[in-house]
Parts: structure tokens; sequence; C-alpha cells
């Protein structure tokens, strides 16, 4: 790619091999070329290696003014890709790279550039302070990087990005770099670049391949249950909850700490040392779960992120963009999901059309589906606990007095419980979130099925209110014996220890035939067609059939 010996050492370092896509076009067009340049490509790329590389490469050390400015949205970022250029310039010495952007005491920023700096990294709304108090001279600038250029707009900078473009010489050189190309974005390129090259790296505007987006759809009332549920089917989730405002991220934050996760808030009301905190306790993964807002949460660079949860979709639909971006990184796979009521389901389209890929809709996990899933994550872990013999030997004679009196079921027994009673506490008689969103829709598609069909049939079920069953637990239970989810099932009267239900004619058989070895809570499952009168009509008295 052309770069020097001491950069190469830099990168080497840091345990990069291979350029990246995007690297491997851009940085050849920066070095070989005079012309500006615009780059899309999706978050976690590796664009600031892309630009980064190619402009450390072209300073000239023996010249101490500022030769190079990069723009970029958030404090965040700004700080993020300081930190790459110096990594990169570990053995360049002499290039001195100076951070600017807001929250920090701006005349501790302005020392430092007074001292002589090549390279400047910062957010519009502090450079254009700077700027303003004439503490810096960019009339010999010979690059300028506006990185995340469609985030800066969305977030309102388009004054202060124009003010800081008119600030700089004809004679530099413009490199943009955007997830998307709204036209904000292209009118910036018009305005302000000459003739730039254009490389795309994956569709435009498009979704990283490797990542799956999924929604589940609730009423908005139960968001948060949902979010809890999520998070505990996902056993080894590591991830971001994205949220629309700074006090739904702070509550949001609060409620998952206190009911026992692993989590924390990231907003524009946290001073420096806060983020920094925080962010720290993440990259260390010593925090699961962080809540952010779309602001704060730009920059963060952590390639491991498992999952990323949209707790609302964003006001501006692009943005889901940059969210599901922050997962799927360096080459990983990844999860974006989104949690929709009823009116946000219009949005689903939209933004798949934005992404050019399909959402899966899944069902909200049930009680039961989590706790086997969280029981098997646990014997798992027992499977794979390393045990140390010398350490451990010495207690063993004691444990083994004291549980002398306990069978080898009930040891096992014991150490689950000890370990997943809280699971199973929470979890018991669990509502079914799914049948909760889905009731109105529901009740249109049986009044349809009505209409079509002269009659069920009535089938009679040996579980009842004192089993605390409910209608869409019966559902589920034709739905998974049968394993047909087009069977039409009409009304259903809940009794006290039995239930009714219509079923279509035509399914009827093979309703009653799947139950074999069907339990519900531990209680064998009975299913038979009920009786009917002379007239037709159905009675709560079940007819015995041999099966």
């Amino acid at each position: 790619m052309g770069l020097s010996p001491e950069l190469l050492k830099g990168i080497e370092d840091l345990g990069f091999v291979t350029p990246t896509p995007i690297q491997e076009k851009v940085a050849p067009v920066i070095l070989t070329t005079e012309r500006d340049l615009v780059g899309l490509a999706q978050t976690g790329t590796g664009k600031t290696a892309a630009f980064g590389l190619p402009v450390l490469e072209m300073i000239d050390t023996s010249d101490k003014t500022v030769q190079s400015l990069v723009l970029a949205p958030t404090r965040e970022l700004c700080m993020q890709i300081t930190k790459d250029l110096e990594s990169f310039s570990k053995y360049k010495a002499e290039i001195k790279i100076a951070a600017v952007y807001g929250g920090a005491p701006i005349e501790q920023q302005i020392k430092k550039l007074k001292n002589g700096v090549r390279i400047i990294v910062a957010t519009p709304g502090r450079m254009l302070d700077i700027l303003n108090r004439k503490a810096v001279k960019l009339n010999k600038l010979k690059v300028l990087v506006l990185d995340e250029a469609d985030e800066m707009l969305n977030m309102g900078f388009r004054e202060e990005l124009d003010k800081i473009l008119e600030t700089t010489p004809s004679t530099k050189r413009t490199l943009l770099f955007s997830a998307t190309m709204p036209k904000e974005v292209a009118r910036i390129a018009k305005n302000y670049m000459n003739d730039p090259v254009k490389i795309t790296v994956g569709d435009q505007n498009s979704g990283a391949e490797n990542i799956r987006h999924i929604y589940y759809q609730v009423h908005a009332k139960d968001r948060y249950l949902a979010l809890k549920r999520i998070m505990d089917y996902n056993t080894d989730i590591y991830g971001i909850v994205f949220c629309r405002t700074r006090r739904e991220t702070k509550e949001i934050a609060d409620k998952l700490i206190k009911d026992g996760y692993n989590a924390d808030a990231l907003h524009g009301d946290l001073s420096q040392s806060q983020r920094d905190r925080v962010m720290k306790r993440f990259r260390e993964k010593n925090l699961q779960m962080l809540v952010a807002t779309d602001v704060a949460a730009r920059g963060i660079d952590v390639n491991d992120i498992t999952h990323v949860i949209n707790y609302n979709l964003p006001e501006e639909l692009s943005t889901y963009t940059h969210r599901s971006g922050r997962t799927g990184r360096a080459g990983k796979s990844g999860v974006s999901i989104a949690i929709v009521n009823f009116r946000e389901k219009s949005k689903i389209p939209q933004i798949e059309k934005i992404i050019g890929k399909k959402f899966e809709k899944k069902l909200v996990p049930g009680g039961e589906e989590i706790c086997r899933k969280q029981l098997f994550r646990l014997i798992d872990k027992m499977e794979k606990a390393e045990v140390d013999e010398e350490q451990i030997e010495p207690f063993m004679e004691t444990v083994n007095k004291k549980l002398a009196w306990l069978s080898k079921e009930d040891i096992i027994k014991k150490f689950v419980s000890l370990e997943f009673n809280r699971f199973l506490e929470y979890y018991r008689d669990a509502p079914d979130l799914n049948s909760n969103t889905e009731k109105a829709t529901e009740r249109k598609k049986r009044s349809r099925d009505r209409k079509k069909r002269e009659g069920f049939a009535r089938v009679f079920i040996n579980i009842g209110k004192k089993d605390k069953i409910a209608p869409g637990n019966i559902i589920g239970l034709v739905n998974d014996s049968t394993g047909n989810r087009d069977i039409a099932i009409g009304d259903i009267d809940i009794k006290g220890s039995f239930s009714f239900f219509d079923v279509d004619p035509f399914y009827v058989d093979e309703v009653v035939n799947s139950f074999g070895n069907t339990r519900f809570k531990g209680k064998k499952v009975i299913v038979e067609i009920a009786e009917k009168d002379v007239g037709g009509r159905k009675k709560g008295k079940r007819k015995k059939v041999k099966r």
C-alpha cells in the first residue's frame, strides 16, 4: 500500500495483517493521486485506517503547522480516532496529534495546539469555537477529513461545517466518509469538493451482510418486559440497547440495574470522566449491556458486540444503519433486534428498503424457553469449569463429609436450584407477551374464519384455570404439538379444571392425535373431541375416542 516502515511496524504491533476492502481501495487513491474522495462504507469496516494511514504518511515532519484536520460528530469518536492515529504512528513520535472536543476544558486544548500539532481531530462545535478565538490557523491545511458526515448532519452540524469549510484553503484535499449518502451529504460534496473519486464498499446505504435483523412486536407497555426476556434468552449477550432520549436511557439502565442486570447508561448528561469510566468497563467486558442514545454511542469501536437492541426505532430511519453497524464488526456475525409496537410495525418495510435486507419476525420467548436456555448455559458452564486439584484437594474431605447424606441426584438438584431459582421464580406463570400483542389481529382472523366455514369442531383439553392456562398457551400447545401454525382456532372457553376450544373440522383429527406425549407444567395433556347434541350445538361434555 506504499506505507513507510515506521507505520507498518505500528500496524504490526496492533496485530493487523490484511487490509479491509475499504482500506485496500481508498489508501492507494489518497497516496497516489491529488483528488478529493468520497468513501461510502458501513460502520466497523475500517474507515479510520483507510484515511488515517495515508494522512499520516503524507505529513511533512519538517513543517510544524497544522496539515490535516479530521472532523467527527462526537467526542467519543473524536477520541477513538485520535487514539487510533497515535497507535498507527507509534514509531513516528514527531507527528503530534491533538483531540479537540466539547465537555473538556478548552484552555488546555488551546495550550496543546499552541505547542505545535500536525493533525487535529475535532468535533465541529468545539473546532468552530477555537477558530473564532483565533487559537489556530488552518491556512496551510493540506487534507480535510469529514468522518461520519451523514451523522454530523443528522446531529445538526450543518452551519458549523459550512463555516469551518469556508475558513480552509481552496488548495486542500477533502476526504469525505459516510455510511449513507443523503441529500445534505451530497450537497457538501457538490459545494466543497472538486470532482471527487467515489468509492463504495458494499451496497450504498445497506446493512452489513453478516448481521441478522429480527423484530419482536409487543404492546408499548410490555416493551421493557420484552427487553428483559430477550436478554435472558440470549445467555451470552454483550451489547448495546438504543433509546431515543437521555431520560429514557437513564430510566431503562436504572431498571435493569435494579433487576440484577450488569448494565449502565451512556448519554450526553454524563461528564467526560463518567463517560470514560462507563466505556472502560464496557470495553473490558466488565459491563454486559450498555444503554445509550444515538449521539452518545457514536464512536464506540468494540469488535465483539453480539447484539444491538433497538428499544425504540430511531426517528430518522436511516440511523438504524448506524445502530446495527455497532455489531457484526471485523468480520464477525451479529444480531440487530427491534422491539416494535403496532404503530411502529409499518416502519419495518421502510428500514428493509434502506438496508436491503429482510427482518425475521420472532415471538418473544416464554418463561419455559428462557429457563431451559439458562439451565443449559449453567450446565455447560459447570462442565467446562477448570478444577485445580492441588487447590481444591485439602477441602474435599470436609465437603464429602458434609454432603455424604445426599444422593448424587439430590446434590445436582440443589446445585441447580442454588444457581437457578431466581429465573424459575421470576418466570413462574409469566404471561405470554405474544398472545397479548396479537389479540386484535387474532380476533379478526377468527371472525373471518368463522364466516368462511359452516362451523368448528369443539375439542376438550384437561387443563384449565387451576393450571393457570391462558388462551395463548392453548394456541401454542396446538402449534407445537402439530407443528402446523395454519390451523384455525376459534373460541376458547377456559373452565376450572378443563377447557374447550374450537378447531377447523378439517384438522380436528390431526390436533387430537398429536397430543400423545405433550405436557403442560409437568401435567400430561389429554385432548379429545367434545360431544355435540342433535341440533349441532356444542356441549360442555367430552366424548371418548379411541386413539
